[in-house]
């Protein structure tokens, strides 16, 4: 009878043990979409931003500077690797586009420029949407860490090596949201 006990016991323990591995397992993926969903955004920004530069070109062909920054970073963004390097990527293309935005300022034909329009909407909504992935992305690395370093999760996600996950925070806390690309 105690041997019963003692398996039934050891199973329960071990079924335990899986749940929660498997509950781990599932948020570490959830993690990884969420960062591929904000790698998604910047990809989509990147792409936007070659026809932005070309239009805004056209009226401002004096800004070369300005211009050619914001294309040399637009290639820092889509090549960083890790949550960090991509957040201090996106961080400086953020800002970078804040002092493309303010060159605009400067040309009324570009503003009324229909397809600047079209695109600085585009724009618009992939910050909209890129913000939405950062929230859902740091959700999620929130709930996976909480549970590593939780009783009794904590038991299981030390020795099969799971660890925490950084948040994505802006590498220049100077800034904290998208550009303003209202030009109405």
């Amino acid at each position: 009878m105690e041997l019963i006990v003692f398996f039934v016991v050891l199973a329960v323990l071990l079924l335990w043990g899986v749940a929660i591995y498997n509950k781990l397992v599932r948020l570490r993926a959830l993690v990884h979409e969420a960062f591929s969903g904000i790698t998604v955004q910047l990809r989509r920004r990147a792409d936007l931003i070659p026809n932005l530069v070309e239009t805004v070109k056209g009226y401002a062909s004096h800004e070369k500077e300005t211009l050619e920054n914001v294309i040399a970073q637009r290639g820092n963004a889509v090549s960083a690797k890790g949550v960090e390097a991509t957040a201090a990527a996106d961080a400086a293309m953020t800002g970078l586009l804040g002092k493309l935005m303010a060159v605009v300022e400067a040309y009324p034909d570009l503003k009324a420029d229909e397809n600047f329009r079209k695109l600085q909407d585009e724009l618009s909504s992939i910050e909209h949407d890129l913000q939405a992935s950062r929230r859902y992305y740091n959700a999620t690395a929130r709930d996976l860490n909480t549970r590593i370093q939780s009783v009794p999760d904590n038991i299981i996600a030390g020795p099969t090596g799971f660890k925490t996950e950084p948040y994505y925070e802006d590498a220049d806390e100077s800034i904290q949201s998208a550009p303003n690309v209202d030009f109405g």
